[in-house]
């Protein structure tokens, strides 16, 4: 489905990054410093970054914060160029999926230099790892969710079939679809096959993981054949959107107008489903897991970085630690950069309304979850776009699945290196 970020062009940042980066400096002098923060996002958030940094300046009279923010794609072509000509910001925000890539370029300073200044013992149990990278932390979360189900019960019920419950299988899961879309006219959902979180879900629940430790594919061609079959299965019954309707749709989801009856994607989309949608919506339990796991992991929404070259690592250190644990910041924020990562901010957050129901939803299945993953591999984020269309050719039937197949593994060949 299209819950997965766009990350188009960022594919280019690798080629600009510098291979090496000179050292940081320290606070030094007293006095007062500035620090650059950069992130990425809209005018809405815009507003709520200002809150939060004049709480922080108001706490910290002697720290001066600058913010500059650019749309996602707009935001890491700057970064790669500042990052390569030495100017890079103080503290910027960081994507999971680019946070080795960076790390592994020298570009972000480590932050398990700044334990006295970075308090990190309220995070949320499975974040407590999130932002290592060969034992060193170079992000921290400041926002998280998780992968879901959302679902319309009352189509559901009007096809007689069953709510999501815990344990139901792939199998019953395509079996509703099927049943939904014969009995009520909706089609029962998105093609899963068009995201590899769904594959990754898939892997987690067999033992496995999408990218392995040493940044390599955990999945092999019999298994991603046998993933993308299933897709091509459900579009011949027509259990699911057509691969037409759901491009001509774009950049609208299938749940908020109402033409499909669930799909799986991050839990925190719930929110913007439900603000368009006709229809009542819920978050329910994905297909595939057991009472002891589901899968499903913490994921940082996004995080906070510094850089290696920042002037004043202990200040950026502060500010990093006050955006993540104070908790007038968590009621600033909400879930605008996904659900608060520490408990004290999710205390203090006033979520109503679907994003309660996300929170709640978490609460509910946070003991099936499992660890969250090794941060992807350089390249992760241009190869997740080169899945969503080979897919989507797949489902144009211009490629059979063995083509589908043949073009993936080339492209993660030449991104992950043979």
């Amino acid at each position: 489905m299209g819950a997965t970020r766009h990350f188009g062009r960022v594919a280019a940042v690798a080629l600009v990054l510098a291979a090496a980066l000179a050292g940081c400096g320290d606070d030094g002098a007293s006095g007062p410093v500035t620090l650059r923060y950069s992130w990425w996002g809209n005018a809405e958030r815009a507003e709520l970054m200002q809150k939060a940094i004049d709480l922080f300046q108001s706490k910290n009279p002697d720290i001066k914060v600058t913010p500059s923010f650019q749309e996602f794609e707009a935001y890491w072509q700057k970064m790669a160029t500042e990052t390569a000509g030495g100017n890079a910001p103080d503290v910027l925000q960081m994507d999971f999926a680019y946070l080795r890539e960076y790390a592994d370029r020298g570009a972000l300073y480590d932050l398990s230099e700044q334990e006295s200044n970075l308090e990190l013992g309220d995070l949320l149990e499975g974040l407590e790892g999130a932002g290592e990278v060969d034992g060193s932390r170079y992000g921290v979360p400041v926002g998280a969710n998780t992968w879901g189900y959302v679902y319309n019960p009352a189509l559901f019920a009007q096809a007689g079939v069953a709510a999501p419950r815990v344990g139901w299988s792939w199998d019953d899961y395509r079996a509703a679809l099927r049943q939904i879309t014969e009995r009520t006219g909706v089609h029962g959902g998105g093609n899963y096959i068009g995201s590899y979180y769904n594959l990754e879900l898939q892997l987690r629940q067999e033992g496995g993981l999408l990218y392995t430790e040493d940044g390599r594919l955990g999945f092999d061609r019999d298994r991603l054949a046998k993933f993308f079959q299933e897709g091509v299965d459900l579009a011949e019954a027509g259990s699911v959107l057509p691969v037409e309707k759901g491009v001509q749709i774009k950049p609208s989801f299938a749940l908020e107008l109402d033409l499909i009856a669930g799909d799986l994607g991050w839990d925190n989309f719930t929110a913007r489903y439900a603000a368009k949608a006709k229809a009542r919506l819920e978050l329910g339990p994905v297909p595939g897991g057991d009472e002891r796991a589901s899968g499903q992991y913490l994921k940082p929404a996004m995080m906070l970085s510094l850089s290696r070259r920042t002037e004043h690592p202990e200040a950026a250190a502060e500010l990093v630690s006050f955006m993540v644990n104070d908790p007038e910041v968590g009621k600033v924020f909400g879930a605008n950069r996904g659900l608060p990562p520490t408990n004290a901010q999710r205390a203090a957050a006033q979520l109503e309304g679907p994003l309660a129901a996300v929170a709640a939803y978490e609460d509910a299945e946070k003991a099936r979850f499992g660890p969250t993953p090794p941060a992807p591999p350089k390249g992760a984020g241009s190869l997740e776009q080169a899945f969503i269309r080979i897919a989507e050719e797949l489902l144009y039937e211009r490629i059979g699945v063995d083509e589908a197949v043949d073009q993936f593994f080339t492209e993660a060949d030449e991104t992950l290196g043979s």
